[in-house]
């Protein structure tokens, strides 16, 4: 038995002295000589989407008419039953990545609509006709 305390014991110094070691062979970091670039001020907050858009910013709003820009195509492509969840998937992502309340969203489905008939007509009306349906809202569901 006396011997098993000698390995735990040896093996506990190793281990500690192995961990002394990185700690201290490990060159600093260089200090940097420029300082870093500040950031530019504004002054003013990004503009929100007017009406009934839940707070959703022009900054957000472009992200979401972008992402359902790059999709056209395939919702064009494939029947609209499979497009309309893809509307979801890209609706879902973009209100996870940006930050916006998905269970309010989901109460206020049209609000989509009020964003995309602001920032971009265009994608939204050639989503509708891709995915065959009156307005963004009506294709979507719960997330």
């Amino acid at each position: 038995m006396p011997f098993r305390r000698y390995v735990v014991a040896a093996g506990a110094a190793v281990v500690l002295g192995s961990t002394a070691a990185c700690a201290t062979e490990t060159p600093p970091a260089p200090a940097s000589t420029a300082a870093p670039a500040p950031a530019p001020v504004t002054g003013q907050a990004p503009a929100v989407i007017p009406g009934d858009s839940g707070g959703v910013t022009t900054v957000q709003a472009e992200k979401l008419c972008s992402d359902m820009a790059a999709q056209l195509q395939s919702w064009r492509t494939y029947t609209p039953t499979i497009g309309k969840g893809g509307l979801n998937t890209v609706v879902g992502t973009w209100a996870a990545q940006n930050g916006v309340n998905m269970i309010d969203l989901v109460a206020h489905k049209a609000r989509i609509d009020v964003i995309t008939s602001a920032q971009c007509p265009d994608v939204r009306e050639g989503a509708m006709y891709a995915l065959e349906i009156p307005d963004l809202a009506s294709g979507l569901i719960g997330f």
